[in-house]
C-alpha cells in the first residue's frame, strides 16, 4: 500500500486559490476603472461626456477577464482532482468549497461586467 501524501492535492488547490485571488483582483479593477469614468466626470464636468470614455469597456472587459479566470481554474481543478488517485487525495477533504469558491467569483465578475453595462 502506496504511503498517503496529500501534497499534490494541496498544491493544485493552492493553485487553484492564487487563480481566484487574481480573478478576484481582476473584477474589482474592472469596477473601479469602469466607475472612474463617471468619477471623473464628477470632477470635472466642463471637460464634456466624450471624455474618458474607455474607462467602461475596459472595466467590463478587466471584470470579465477576472471571471474567466476563476472559471477556467476552477475547471482545470475539478478535472485534475479527478485524475488524483486515493493515495493523493487527503482523507475526509471535501474539494467542493474551493470549487463553489472558483465558480462562484467566475459568477460574480460576469454579472458585475453585464451590470456594468446596462
Amino acid at each position: 500500500m502506496p504511503e498517503y501524501d496529500p501534497r499534490v492535492f494541496f498544491a493544485a488547490e493552492r493553485t487553484l486559490l492564487a487563480w481566484v485571488r487574481t480573478g478576484l483582483g481582476l473584477v474589482g479593477m474592472g469596477f473601479v476603472v469602469a466607475k472612474f469614468g463617471l468619477f471623473f466626470r464628477l470632477l470635472h464636468p466642463e471637460n464634456g461626456q466624450t471624455e474618458h470614455t474607455w474607462a467602461m469597456p475596459v472595466g467590463v472587459a478587466l471584470s470579465i477577464l477576472g471571471g474567466l479566470a476563476s472559471g477556467v481554474s476552477a475547471w482545470q481543478h475539478r478535472r485534475f482532482c479527478r485524475t488524483l488517485t486515493e493515495y493523493e487525495l487527503p482523507r475526509d477533504y471535501r474539494p467542493e468549497p474551493a470549487l463553489i469558491l472558483g465558480f462562484g467569483t467566475s459568477l460574480v465578475g460576469f454579472i458585475l461586467a453585464a451590470l456594468l453595462i446596462l
